[in-house]
């Protein structure tokens, strides 16, 4: 082949559409990468320091890794509370990190939190459009909702409503000590059967704090060794794990991520369901049930104030069924878990400290 012949083959290769795709993609890769870095340096140019965030996913490309290979190589830490706690190791107790593009500001330490809490509480009284929430609560209820005239209403309600039913009120307590006396059951069942042997205390805490909360909140109470009852208990702590600890965090950067019919983005679509079914059967008989004279718990009132809005023409009220279902699942999900864990905490400190341990029994 002759140097003419040579060069027009060259020349119709590379200006063909199709040997022109590749490269078009990568420069439009290249570019948007770099886009998405200037953009972040001119909207976040002033934040605490923090690792550097990959692009399109930030802080998180951890969970791309197969767990397997993960444990093998000891690539990350055992848990997220691990790994924020080794970025505050690096970086301080108040860094940045990035879920996809949506910069997250960690605070670690109490003394941090609580200035944070304390002194600057306009700052933290909205809640962040985080995309997992958004599709599991429709940021509706109490907990995610975002700050505003609706929430506020919400959240004034349901306030005043526990407290007619007990809420900080020493009326509470027989419900707490029937709980108590469960408890105290079932640990010297466990103490005779395996001696010294050690025990998880979270299903024993979390079904007598459960119960305490239905009570106020759906007027009844459930046996502790309702299977049922075990189950929703189980799905809720299950889908709290899916959310913080697993490679469904990446639903905060890729939202479709939610709907893949696979591992643990199918086992949490699964979770929220049965959870639905779960909460709004409840829903659905107190509605039939309903004595506007002879409340029973907050579903009873709520549905009075519903009755009350609809008779004084508030159409666009949104005090209705389906804000309902999401405060419900709020009180009883995040109510359980955190009061879960502050009673699992304060346990493990007297166990820790056996001076405080006795200085609390006789007080």
């Amino acid at each position: 082949m002759d140097s003419l012949s040579l060069l027009e083959h060259a020349s119709n290769f590379a200006l063909s559409p199709s040997n022109m795709f590749v490269p078009l993609l990568l420069f439009l890769l290249v570019y948007h990468v770099v886009m998405f870095y200037q953009k972040q340096r001119g909207m976040y140019g002033n934040i605490p320091p923090g690792p550097k965030p990959w692009p399109v996913i930030g802080n998180f490309g951890g969970f791309f890794i197969p767990p397997a290979i993960s444990r093998r190589f000891q690539l990350l830490p055992r848990s997220v509370m691990e790994a924020l706690t080794s970025q505050a190791n690096v970086y301080g107790n108040i860094y940045s990190l990035f879920v996809g593009s949506q910069l997250l500001v960690v605070l670690n330490g109490f003394e941090v939190v609580k200035d944070a809490l304390s002194n600057h509480p306009e700052v933290f009284s909205d809640r962040p459009d985080v995309p997992a929430i958004s599709i599991l609560t429709k940021r509706k209820g109490i907990v995610f909702a975002p700050y505003g005239q609706v929430w506020r209403k919400q959240r004034k309600f349901c306030h005043s409503t526990l407290r007619n039913f007990g809420l900080g009120k020493l009326s509470l307590e027989p419900c707490i000590q029937r709980g108590l006396v469960t408890i105290k059951a079932e640990l010297l069942r466990l103490n005779k059967e395996h001696g010294d042997a050690g025990v998880n205390l979270h299903p024993l805490i979390s079904n007598a704090v459960s119960n305490v909360i239905c009570s106020m909140i759906l007027g009844q109470r459930f046996h502790p060794e309702d299977p049922e009852f075990r189950a929703i208990l189980g799905l809720m702590s299950r889908g709290l794990e899916i959310c913080i600890n697993s490679p469904a965090v990446l639903i905060n950067a890729f939202p479709l991520l939610y709907y893949l019919p696979f591992g643990v983005f199918k086992e949490l679509r699964q979770v929220e369901r049965d959870i639905t079914v779960f909460l709004k059967r409840i829903i659905t008989n107190h509605r039939k049930t309903l004595d506007p004279e002879k409340p029973r718990d907050l579903a009873d009132m709520y549905f009075i104030e519903m009755l009350a809005q609809h008779a004084a023409g508030e159409e666009n009220s949104s005090f209705n069924e389906d804000y309902l279902f999401y405060i419900i699942g709020d009180l009883f999900i995040a109510g359980t878990d955190t009061t879960t864990n502050s009673v699992l905490w304060t346990l493990l400190y007297l166990a820790l400290y056996p001076d405080v341990q006795g200085k609390s029994n006789s007080s």
